[in-house]
């Protein structure tokens, strides 16, 4: 049997490349990195022991493609809950913003371990994919800020991009502090977040 036939058949084309993906997380989630492997995704997948290599070179560019779709994934979280708080006032919308990064963290840490894990920045020369989405996600924060500063929504002594950095350093924080246990109590966990809010918020009211 041609087992390069037999992948095709399987999967159309481009089908495998998102099913790979899709296996490595639920590997994760389940088994952690030390659990993941080219020879497991292709057994779990049941397609050829080399078909995995014809998407990603080795498992670093594959956990860079994961930690890709996680960016994907948490500006996809983040827009709609923009959406949906567009009409509400500005604390609100900061509480459901902190609420909705706690959670995805919490909720994805498969995908949150490797956007922003030791190993993807530490060596200081991140995958170039990763680093352009994590980077443009940064940036287009510091976009909406200053669109709303244009109209009086914050402040306008507000340095837009410091306030981000320190809007992304303290939700990441709290955010690795739950992951890795130190923070398990839901109702602590709930009034840290509104705490967080109210402490940024402050940060930016236009009538203070």
């Amino acid at each position: 049997m041609n087992l390069a036939s037999t992948d095709r058949e399987r999967y159309h084309h481009g089908d495998l490349k998102r099913a790979l993906l899709r296996e490595t997380v639920s590997i994760l989630r389940e088994d952690g990195e030390q659990g993941l492997s080219f020879r497991k995704l292709a057994a779990n997948l049941g397609v050829s022991r080399t078909a995995p290599y014809n998407h990603f070179e080795n498992k670093d560019g594959l956990l860079a493609a994961v930690a890709e779709d996680g960016f994907r994934l948490f500006n996809d979280t983040m827009q709609a809950t923009r959406a949906r708080y567009k009409n509400s006032d500005g604390l609100s919308l900061t509480r459901a913003m902190v609420k909705s990064y706690v959670d995805f963290a919490r909720d994805n840490q498969e995908y949150y371990n490797l956007m922003y894990g030791r190993q993807t920045w530490r060596s200081g020369e991140p995958a170039p994919e990763v680093a352009k989405v994590a980077r443009a996600t940064l940036r287009s924060d510091i976009d909406l800020l200053r669109g709303a500063q244009s109209r009086g929504l914050i402040a306008e002594d507000v340095d837009v991009v410091q306030y981000a950095q320190m809007y992304w350093g303290t939700l990441h924080g709290i955010s690795r502090l739950i992951i890795d246990g130190v923070y398990t109590k839901t109702a602590s966990v709930s009034k840290l977040c509104d705490s967080t809010a109210q402490m940024l918020w402050r940060q930016i009211d236009p009538t203070n």
